[in-house]
């Protein structure tokens, strides 16, 4: 019971520290990126090495104890996908030696918050992007980079976080034996990474688009400040998600016009569809920013609304009190000769006249449909 109440306690603290209301903390993450100054890496706690070799007729899978494991996969005359999960500087550079990737994609490798690109760099094709996943929980968008290396006859992956990626549909597929991934070669399973990628970028945008919902919902029936914070929040997530997808139209671009012998000519009708797809998520993620553009200036109106109908009822008091007002103030003048000042019925007959003018102005207030 007192671990609910925790709970429920933090939910709604953070709500009066200004910070936490806005997510100022979410924008120097998203804004702060400055590509000119380096950025190190830190080693992961420790990596795992899986090694998919196959052909038509079989699938061997493996778990590499250390990275030198993986050296005879370089020409064993089947497609190897190397998969390596946390990144650690020695493996990386080890690996990369031992396959002939150029020290620049190296460092790419190592880097962070890199924009997402391709690179067609002495023999090995290398592609850079993030796999992006949606957290229910906090209701934001979380990133990972994933740098693929396409050579002779293999793939190499690397990924920061080693309890997720979205890679599984192309684990089954592999172990499928009729599937066009183990009848095609190595550039078709760069091809089947980049599309479950884009693929997933969808169900992150549906995630979004489910709290988009609920935000123009409740922005539509009550709107207060915390309407306008969680609009704040979203369209900070739609910079993150704009930011991971449009470049990756650019990638697949570049990878069809590429006359890299690493590419069979019947695959590049695939990344084709790719292209189509990464346009479409661009489509959609501009729709959605279209969508709290809309928003925000609903919770505007919404607010100068109600300001409109705060006035109107001030306005409507004050109105209604004028009348008492004036004859109060005349008949409270220090003259000697005051109408009806000595009649026994002028307090009756004063007093009448500042419920019955009201009464008259209301009338006529409700007539005109001012109110």
């Amino acid at each position: 019971m007192n671990q609910i109440s925790t709970v429920k306690a933090k939910r709604y603290i953070r709500y009066l520290i200004p910070s936490s209301l806005f997510g100022t903390q979410r924008t120097k993450k998203i804004v702060n990126v400055n590509p000119t100054v380096q950025t190190h890496r830190q080693d992961a706690k420790h990596s795992v090495i899986t090694v998919y070799d196959y052909n038509e007729e079989g699938l061997t899978e493996d778990k590499l104890e250390c990275v030198e494991d993986s050296f005879g996969y370089l020409d064993n005359q089947h497609i190897s996908w190397i998969n390596i999960e946390g990144i650690i500087k020695a493996e990386v550079e080890k690996i990369a030696a031992h396959f002939g990737i150029h020290p620049l994609l190296t460092e790419d490798i190592l880097s962070i918050n890199q924009r997402p690109k391709m690179d067609d760099v002495e023999g090995t094709f290398y592609c850079l992007l993030n796999m992006l996943y949606f957290n229910k929980q906090h209701g934001c968008v979380e990133t990972e980079q994933v740098s693929i290396i396409l050579g002779k006859n293999f793939v190499i992956t690397f990924q920061e976080d080693p309890a997720r990626d979205v890679f599984n549909p192309i684990r089954d597929r592999l172990k499928m034996h009729n599937s066009k991934v183990r009848q095609r070669g190595a550039d078709y399973l760069c091809y089947a990474m980049l599309d479950v990628i884009v693929d997933n970028y969808f169900l992150v945008m549906e995630g979004l688009g489910d709290r988009i919902e609920e935000v123009e919902e409740e922005v539509i029936r009550n709107s207060n400040t915390l309407s306008l914070a969680r609009i704040t929040q979203l369209r900070k997530e739609l910079i993150i998600l704009k930011r991971n997808i449009a470049p990756v139209r650019d990638l697949v671009t570049n990878i069809i016009r590429s006359e890299s012998d690493l590419l069979e000519e019947r695959t590049i009708k695939y990344f084709k569809d790719v292209y189509d797809h990464i346009v479409q998520a661009f489509d959609l993620c501009d729709n959605y920013r279209d969508v709290m553009v809309s928003m925000q200036d609903l919770y505007i109106n919404n607010v100068n609304l109600r300001m409109n109908e705060t006035m109107k009822v001030m306005a409507v008091v004050t109105c209604l009190l004028a009348p008492a007002t004036v004859i109060g103030g005349i008949f409270g003048m220090n003259f000697e000769r005051i109408p009806l000042l000595h009649n026994k019925w002028g307090f009756f007959i004063s007093v009448g006249a500042m419920l019955l003018i009201p009464v008259w102005m209301l009338r006529v207030f409700r007539k005109r449909g001012w109110f």
